[in-house]
């Protein structure tokens, strides 16, 4: 039996339906898990995609991209293949992509996690006889906390700096973990304002127009001009950890908020606080999923796999990575 998916130079490619997932470079057709830069490359002739991350793709694509929404199991033909999308539970519109063709169910998960967020569609479980997962984390040692506690320590930490006058920034990745941060803080902090990096605006407006609700926001002026940040909290990507950027605030406490906080410590990246709030599954949250899919044949990618892949070996699946193009 031909396999449905294989791996090319390019990314994961569907012989069968002539089109790729998450290419790494242009493609004439391209199935799109989410809108994250590394699941997609700008030029392709034609993107398919979630309705829900139609926004963040055309934010992100240069020119007068050709991107195609489609809602969540709604079906699409591609020859002989029957593709449709699932949610992933990671950012806004993120996707499983569920590929049948002559009798076999392949789900690629893209990024995902089963944790509860407020900012996007909850993770569903996709039957499959082959799953192909990410392992951004999979390893054993990672196990999160419920990220509402993880806001809500976020949230003590600024209301302690606000007492000192200091001002808190924290670092997060622009597009989904901001956003999730900020629809925590909406029923934590009362309307409270934050103060985001002006990179975050057009992501935040394509949620708020998805309805999910996030808290207010202000977007920090390239130059002061003797507005006062004490006692704010800012939201700004990791690429402005530069004192240079946030000294001019005044009295400053850094932190960083991503999954790596529970395995590193956060001054090997150069902040003074790490906050373990991550939007991939967890070594518990990959062994639960492979294991509800029903699947026994296991494709791990993105990530250090060998820990899981030997347990997985050991319960019985078969382990492989896809077969060439």
């Amino acid at each position: 039996m031909k396999p449905v998916l294989t791996e090319s130079s390019a990314g994961i490619y569907c012989p069968p339906g002539g089109f790729y997932i998450d290419p790494r470079r242009r493609v004439p057709t391209a199935i799109v898990t989410h809108a994250h830069m590394d699941h997609f490359r700008p030029g392709g002739q034609e993107d398919y995609c979630s309705s829900s991350s139609v926004g963040l793709m055309r934010l992100r694509l240069r020119g007068k991209p050709k991107v195609t929404g489609i809602e969540f199991g709604r079906r699409l033909e591609f020859g002989e293949v029957t593709v449709s999308f699932h949610p992933a539970g990671h950012i806004l519109g993120s996707s499983q992509v569920r590929v049948e063709s002559g009798g076999q169910v392949w789900v690629v998960s893209g990024d995902y996690k089963r944790g509860e967020d407020p900012s996007c569609e909850p993770f569903e479980v996709v039957p499959c006889d082959t799953f192909v997962t990410e392992a951004t984390f999979a390893r054993s040692a990672a196990a999160w906390r419920p990220g509402a506690e993880v806001i809500a320590e976020i949230s003590e930490w600024w209301r302690e700096n606000r007492r000192a006058k200091k001002v808190s920034v924290l670092y997060c990745y622009v597009l989904g973990k901001l956003q999730r941060i900020l629809a925590g803080l909406s029923a934590l902090d009362a309307g409270r304002e934050v103060y985001i990096h002006r990179d975050a605006e057009l992501y935040n407006e394509c949620y708020r127009r998805a309805g999910f609700q996030l808290a207010p926001t202000r977007v920090v002026p390239r130059k002061l001009n003797g507005l006062s940040l004490e006692g704010a909290l800012v939201l700004a990507p990791p690429k402005y950890l530069q004192s240079s950027w946030y000294r001019r605030f005044g009295d400053t406490v850094t932190a960083f908020a991503s999954g790596w906080m529970a395995l590193e410590d956060p001054c090997k990246f150069g902040y003074e606080k790490g906050f373990a709030l991550s939007d991939h599954a967890d070594w518990s949250e990959l062994v639960r999923t492979i294991e509800e899919t029903g699947a026994r044949s296991i494709v791990t990618c993105h990530g250090d796999a060998s820990e899981l892949d030997a347990y997985l070996r050991s319960q019985g699946y078969s382990v492989s990575s896809l077969p060439r193009a």
